[in-house]
């Protein structure tokens, strides 16, 4: 089921429909076997052009004739009109801030049911549910529906490459971000980086992150440390890589005139992120923290009371109904 807390601080909020488990004491679902998708996103960025027209030079009449001929500069001209500004790119239901809607989602891949509801059935008619709980859960603000697509996924196998993660194709990417467009919806890339890099992660999805309705959602607990393989212990993280996150989506965002966006962390766990106290804000990016995976709403509002500091920030507490996977003996 999709979350129902409401966000604190009047700062939006994600409601997330998470992968895996169920509620406390239902054993979480083994990560072996897991569905490994191939192809790394390329790196792609667009580029305008545009044309000035030139003023027509002056002229005189044919010399030593008995007369003169009115020289073309003479006669007023007008000048060529500016080119109208080109309009700013906003978010899929208007504006450029994050702060008036409330942000309701699922999360998944398709043809891995386990790992969120997103991936079963129709795609569209997902996101038309969506829709109708974003204004179930809309209060105050306006309806946001988000499509949370696992881009990276963490393994229980090394790989080839020893980083015990996979990536989404970007067809997978580019079909769920043409339903997004379709439906006005935005989609938060995901990524469980395993032993990988989580900034390397990120820009490697810098094709899609170029688009004004293309946000971020980090998974700290899929992200290893050497010696540690997912689904056997949580993973971690710290204010300051997600910082580094932040700004690099923050130059992404002045270079291409965005709109806010979205970064998302989920925490399962207290200890999954630590030194939060060196979160610093960046410019056009809103952070929100999501106490998800398996357990009581108490034990999720403690996760979000964990949160202190004076930064622009929130915490959205995901539904005690959701099925997020957890690694074995993590509680």
């Amino acid at each position: 089921m999709p979350a129902t807390d409401k966000a604190s601080a009047g700062q939006d909020a994600l409601r997330h429909d998470d992968d895996g488990g169920g509620g406390s004491g239902t054993p979480p679902p083994t990560r072996r076997g897991m569905l490994s998708v191939a192809a790394a996103a390329g790196i792609g960025l667009l580029a305008g052009c545009g044309e000035e027209s030139a003023g027509s030079p002056s002229g005189a009449g044919p010399q030593g004739s008995g007369k003169a001929e009115r020289s073309p500069s003479a006669t007023p001209s007008k000048s060529s009109p500016s080119p109208t500004p080109k309009p700013r790119p906003e978010l899929p239901r208007g504006g450029r801030e994050l702060s008036r809607y409330r942000l309701v989602g699922y999360c998944g891949l398709p043809g891995a049911a386990a790992l969120g509801r997103l991936g079963i059935g129709d795609l569209d008619d997902q996101v038309r549910q969506i829709e109708k709980t974003a204004r179930a859960y809309a209060a105050d603000r306006e309806p946001q529906p988000v499509l949370e697509l696992l881009a990276t996924v963490a393994n229980s196998s090394a790989g080839p490459d020893g980083t015990y993660r996979s990536r989404t194709s970007p067809d997978t990417i580019r079909r769920f971000h043409d339903a997004a467009k379709r439906h006005r919806a935005l989609l938060l890339l995901n990524i469980q980086p395993g032993r990988a890099s989580v900034l390397g992660e990120v820009k490697a999805l810098r094709e899609w992150l170029v688009h004004p309705d293309v946000g971020i959602a980090l998974d700290p607990e899929w992200e290893m440390g050497p010696g540690e393989v997912p689904g056997n212990t949580y993973g971690h993280t710290s204010g300051k890589e997600l910082t580094d996150v932040a700004r690099y989506l923050s130059g992404i965002i002045d270079e291409h005139y965005l709109p806010q966006k979205p970064l998302v962390f989920h925490q399962v766990a207290v200890s999954v992120v630590s030194d939060q106290s060196a979160l610093r804000p960046q410019p056009g990016v809103v952070v929100i923290k999501s106490a998800d995976g398996i357990g009581s709403p108490g034990m999720k509002r403690d996760t979000c009371g964990s949160w202190s500091g004076t930064s622009p920030r929130a915490c959205a507490p995901a539904s005690s109904s959701s099925t997020r996977r957890t690694p074995r003996g993590a509680g």
